[in-house]
């Protein structure tokens, strides 16, 4: 099989295994220790937790603090409802892109007075529109998850700054890829950069205060309850040390991917820009393919349709309407994604066998 849904989920690095296996026991049979117990298994579990916070920190802009989390969707409901409660309180609205991920888009409507911030066809979120005079809290995602745009934050931060709102990123496409900067909230998830599922995080800028949405026992700085995993906190910090030591490497390769890619690929439409744009994704069309008939008689190549998160809807990419596209175009839509581990041969390969399929089906 050839896996191209780097998107979707990555391999796990071979560094956050080794990390993990630690503290699923151990060759003492001590690791597994609960990190917020005061005795010796406890404290060893704890400092291997805040090894891994430090590893993760060295990717987010200084002066702030790491919350672990279950992911990056329960890291942007802390950020937004943890906000957004005083907003809904006192009127303020909470604006966000029109091509965010449903954890963004439904809890901040869930909040009420939710604001939609348009994109062009390009999939640019650009700052020239207004926003609502009472803006509390603005959510901009770094990279798209589904057609890889990079939308400009470090202008949506300024201009969150100018109506005094907090600024919050979705960086689980950015982080370990490219820098992150000017926030005051940022949302990673470790499986999205070769790290394990089911831990995440939320970066806090240094000043903000945040209620607590998940109650019990207060364990990540008074805001996140419940029993921290060393595993599978230990094997992000390693994804993350592995990430940050890689990055310029890992970004070389994926550009040679993309040009690979692009020339074999060169009768498909890309959907968004090609510039401004991760080039570990390209989500590209062909008018009229029946992309579930593609996806059957291509069935040893994983590759996606659109967010995973969404596979199971049967409706049209909200992100490719937002960028203008119908109905029919977006369901004719395919998305491939690769990084670290994908080679040319991999890449040459899966795309012989879905031109071929996909002009057997138009002919």
């Amino acid at each position: 099989m050839i896996y191209l849904d780097y998107q979707a989920t990555t391999p796990l690095a071979p560094e956050a295994r080794d990390a993990m296996l630690r503290w699923l026991d151990g060759p003492d049979g001590t690791g597994f220790g609960n990190p917020h117990s005061p005795h010796r298994m406890g404290r060893q579990s704890a400092a291997a937790i805040e090894l891994a916070r430090d590893r993760v920190a060295a990717l987010f802009p200084a002066g702030g603090k790491v919350i672990f989390t279950g992911g990056a969707t329960e890291a942007l409901n802390l950020a937004i409802r943890g906000r957004g409660r005083g907003a809904r309180e006192t009127g303020g609205s909470v604006s966000f892109s029109a091509i965010e991920h449903a954890a963004v888009l439904d809890t901040a409507r869930s909040l009420g007075q939710e604001h939609i911030l348009n994109v062009s066809k390009e999939g640019q979120c650009n700052t020239k529109q207004d926003v609502p005079d009472d803006v509390r809290l603005i959510a901009v995602m770094q990279v798209n998850n589904e057609i890889g745009t990079i939308q400009p934050t470090i202008d949506w931060h300024r201009k969150a700054k100018e109506h005094n709102a907090l600024f919050l990123i979705d960086a689980v496409q950015a982080y370990g890829k490219i820098e992150v900067t000017h926030a005051d909230m940022i949302a990673i998830s470790a499986h999205k950069f070769h790290g394990p599922k089911g831990v995440g995080a939320l970066w806090v800028r240094d000043g903000i205060d945040l209620d607590e949405v998940q109650t019990g026992g207060g364990q990540e700085h008074g805001l996140r309850s419940g029993t921290l995993s060393p595993a599978l906190i230990a094997g992000m910090g390693a994804a993350a040390m592995v990430a940050k030591e890689r990055m310029a490497e890992d970004a070389e390769h994926i550009e040679q991917l993309w040009n690979r890619a692009r020339e074999l690929f060169a009768d498909w439409t890309v959907n968004g820009s090609e510039e401004a744009r991760w080039h570990g994704n390209i989500n590209i069309r062909r008018d009229g393919l029946d992309v579930g008939r593609l996806m059957s008689e291509c069935r040893n190549i994983m590759f996606s349709a659109g967010s995973a998160c969404a596979s199971g809807s049967g409706r049209p990419s909200h992100v490719l309407k937002a960028i203008g596209l119908t109905d029919k175009q977006a369901k004719s839509s395919i998305r491939l994604g690769f990084g670290r581990y994908t080679t040319l041969e991999q890449i040459e390969e899966a795309a012989l066998a879905i031109n071929k399929a996909a002009e057997e089906q138009l002919a």
